[in-house]
C-alpha cells in the first residue's frame, strides 16, 4: 500500500513537470522495479492528476466488504459418523 502512495506522489510530480505518460512509465519502472503499478493504472492517475485531482490517495468505495476464512472464523463440523 505505501509503495503505492509513493508511485501516485511521483504521477502527481511527473504531471507537474509536464512529463508524458511515455515519460513517466519508464522512470517509475526504473525506480519502483517489480513493485511498480501497472501502466493502466500509471496512465489512469496521471489522467487523474492532469484534470485537476489533487488527493493521491484512494476514494473510499461503496462496495461489499473483503471476507476471508481461516480456522478461527470457519465452522466446522466435529461430529464424525463412520
Amino acid at each position: 500500500m505505501q509503495r503505492s502512495l509513493e508511485q501516485r506522489m511521483a504521477i502527481k510530480f511527473c504531471v507537474k513537470l509536464e512529463k508524458s505518460a511515455a515519460e513517466t512509465i519508464p522512470m517509475l519502472k526504473k525506480a519502483f522495479d517489480v513493485d511498480c503499478l501497472s501502466d493502466r493504472h500509471i496512465f489512469r492517475w496521471r489522467k487523474a492528476f492532469a484534470e485537476g485531482r489533487e488527493d493521491v490517495n484512494d476514494e473510499n468505495r461503496a462496495r461489499r466488504p473483503s471476507t476471508s476464512s481461516s480456522d478461527d472464523n470457519v465452522k466446522r463440523d466435529t461430529h464424525i459418523t463412520t
